[in-house]
């Protein structure tokens, strides 16, 4: 259009950039390889007991139950799909519950009794002496995840945790539960999911081998 000077004209302009840059990658993944080598060379063995205790609930028939919020809510749904469905190969269903997805009972719950009752109705109603919950939480303050854990011991459950740095206090009201050391949000998930999965091996190993139609 006449009288219209594009950005890449105009001299002192420049064009905005595209992607993060390879310098700010390298970082990104540096940054996180860090924080995976410090939680190996100091939680393997915690992290061993924690993928033990599922292995235990599932060979006994119980339930384990997953909660968190936004990211970590994203991360509930996705490790109770691989003990459902499956994580690795085709086998028996396993019993698992994120009580993150149903929507009518998180609306009813927030609205009626506060959102931070949300999950803990859910593990009231379902949950029983024996089941897991496995509380997901990057910031270890979430009044709704806190709630959720007192109601679990009430009912006679277990619970393994997954925090963040600062997440200390809320360690302590757990069975077991990882500190991963870092106070960034994403490095903090990108480990619990690696461990959630590492739960899931050790449950899968203990389910018998089925077909896919099955």
């Amino acid at each position: 259009m006449k009288g219209a000077t594009s950005a890449r004209r105009r001299p002192g302009v420049r064009r905005a950039a595209l992607g993060v840059g390879v310098a700010r990658v390298r970082e990104t993944f540096a940054e996180s390889a860090v924080v995976l080598a410090t939680v190996v060379r100091n939680d393997a063995a915690l992290i061993d007991r924690m993928t033990r205790l599922v292995a235990s609930t599932v060979r006994r028939g119980r339930t384990i139950f997953f909660v968190g919020n936004g990211g970590s809510a994203a991360e509930a749904q996705h490790l109770a799909a691989e003990f459902v469905v499956r994580f690795v190969r085709n086998r028996g269903p396993l019993a698992a519950v994120a009580l993150t997805t149903d929507t009518s009972i998180l609306t009813a719950a927030g609205n009626d009794y506060g959102f931070e009752q949300v999950f803990a109705r859910g593990v009231s109603a379902l949950g029983r002496r024996g089941d897991l919950l496995v509380a997901l939480s990057t910031s270890g303050s979430s009044p709704n995840i806190l709630a959720a854990v007192a109601a679990a011991r009430a009912r006679g459950m277990r619970v393994l945790g997954m925090t963040g740095a600062k997440g200390r206090a809320f360690a302590r009201r757990c069975d077991l539960c990882l500190i991963v050391p870092s106070r960034v949000t994403a490095r903090v998930q990108e480990i619990h999911l690696l461990v959630g999965h590492l739960c899931c091996e050790a449950a899968e190993a203990l389910a018998p081998a089925r077909g896919s139609r099955a």
